[in-house]
């Protein structure tokens, strides 16, 4: 796998939205962890819930990546990959700076939607039954698709990548930065407050935004250097 700076922006991106994470899946993770009698999951339960979540989210950027190496860049659509490909790059800025607070008509917390997790629900109930250590891969599979606006906002850019490693690697990294939070949900949640986990989201958004900037940079070069090669 080669370096590429959205690895880095996608880790750091999920390290710091992981504040949000906390006060939207925090309680959820805890319930989740907990037996039928009220006892608390152990190191177990969390190690196989995040490699149960980080290996969906892998999954979807394998898939979105090669989505996007199928469609995007085929020669059929050369003319609307261009839209295609700025169009959602501007889109990643925006959402990214609404984020970040600079505007409050567009911001990534609108993109969670109650319908999915309702359609988990009986599921849930089902693998609840199972001692948490069995339950917690399969639930983590399950929550990988829990919605979020940052995980939207990279899967966009995973399908950008119009590669299927590369995508799988960019929600990889993802995957890992989101781990240290809910990871540590039940003990350290407490230590970041309200007013931190605010900071934290809004330079997640600051980072989505770069990370859409990147992209759009590299699309235009890319398209620049297409248009140049047709000229000569």
């Amino acid at each position: 796998m080669n370096f590429d700076p959205l690895y880095t922006l996608a880790f750091t991106t999920a390290l710091f939205g992981s504040g949000h994470c906390i006060g939207m899946c925090g309680g959820l993770v805890t319930a989740l962890g907990l037996s039928s009698d009220g006892r608390r999951a152990g190191l177990t339960f969390h190690l196989l819930y995040n490699l149960g979540r980080t290996t969906t989210y892998t999954l979807i950027g394998l898939a979105v990546g090669w989505v996007g190496s199928a469609m995007i860049y085929k020669d059929s659509l050369h003319g609307i990959s261009r839209y295609l490909l700025l169009g959602s790059d501007l889109f990643v800025i925006l959402a990214g700076l609404g984020t970040a607070g600079f505007f409050t008509w567009l911001n990534l917390s609108r993109f969670e939607f109650a319908g999915p997790i309702r359609s988990m629900t009986k599921v849930t109930r089902n693998l609840r039954k199972l001692p948490p250590a069995v339950s917690a891969l399969p639930l983590g599979l399950l929550f990988g698709f829990l919605p979020c606006g940052f995980l939207y906002a990279m899967i966009l850019t995973a399908a950008q990548s119009a590669e299927v490693f590369k995508g799988g690697g960019i929600m990889f990294a993802f995957g890992l930065g989101s781990l240290p939070a809910l990871f540590f949900v039940g003990s350290a949640a407490h230590l970041i407050g309200t007013t931190k986990r605010i900071w934290m989201f809004r330079i997640a958004g600051v980072l989505v935004a770069l990370m859409g900037a990147y992209n759009l940079y590299r699309h235009m070069h890319m398209f620049m250097m297409a248009g140049g090669m047709h000229a000569g």
